[in-house]
């Protein structure tokens, strides 16, 4: 996850997520309680899944329990990454972009394992420039899907722009193939809040991982250490998912709005 560059392309839910710094906590996982329990989502219906990540850890953050439940059932899937995050710390004076990058991508392919999943396939955009190659990224993504697949993709009203156009790629490309469109918010949970109007709520679905699969996910979740744990002292340093936002992204459950 990287959230240097969610002041570029100011949309209302991207102005909304800029009023709200992660250090300013956002609405805490106590107010979301009770207010995320959303019709079943029904996964037997799903042939094949497609992951679309804007950056290493969203793929986990978002859908990790319920892809892992489908690779446990035999189902297809797969995972894009389509940056590799190298602009998180973008002030770091411990580790350059490149460095990062490669810790990102080792990061993924351990967090994959504990999932049970395949290593994600690295798309290598620029991280925070993800609109600048959308066209692109929306045949790139329609090259893997099959009609009737599942493409599970940022919710396109997350907040952050590589995020918000990352899932409108997947949306196009969601179109062109025929494939069914699944979106993962995982910053709305911050900055928005519950019964908040400008959140299509009718569309959300509920899964309910088993008890194993959120103990694989949160060990997951562990093998981001760029990004939950500070890189070093230094103030550009910070860990770019601290408890608070942990909180939220590790519930008993994951929701994602359905077409």
């Amino acid at each position: 996850m990287t959230t240097d560059s969610h002041t570029r392309s100011p949309g209302a839910a991207t102005a909304r997520f800029a009023a709200e710094p992660i250090e300013s906590g956002g609405t805490p996982e106590s107010v979301w309680s009770g207010h995320t329990a959303f019709p079943h989502l029904d996964v037997h219906t799903c042939p094949e899944l497609l992951v679309v990540a804007p950056h290493p850890d969203d793929e986990v953050l978002g859908v990790g329990a319920l892809a892992s439940e489908l690779a446990a059932r035999g189902v297809p899937v797969s995972i894009l990454s389509v940056t590799d995050g190298e602009a998180s710390h973008p002030d770091s004076p411990t580790v350059t972009p490149t460095e990062l990058a490669q810790r990102r991508r080792t990061e993924s392919l351990r967090a994959a394992d504990r999932l049970g999943l395949p290593a994600a396939t690295p798309l290598g955009l620029p991280d925070g420039r993800v609109s600048d190659h959308e066209t692109d990224l929306a045949t790139t993504i329609a090259g893997h899907l099959r009609p009737g697949a599942w493409c599970a993709a940022p919710f396109r009203h997350d907040g952050h722009p590589d995020h918000e156009a990352a899932g409108r790629a997947a949306a196009d490309a969601a179109r062109r193939s025929g494939a069914v469109l699944i979106e993962y918010p995982v910053w709305l949970w911050h900055w928005s809040r519950p019964g908040d109007p400008s959140v299509p709520w009718h569309r959300a679905r509920t899964f309910h991982p088993t008890r194993h699969r959120q103990r694989c996910k949160r060990d997951a979740v562990s093998e981001f250490t760029s990004q939950i744990t500070d890189l070093s002292p230094a103030p550009a340093d910070r860990a770019i998912l601290p408890r608070h936002v942990l909180d939220r992204l590790l519930r008993d459950h994951e929701t994602v709005f359905v077409p």
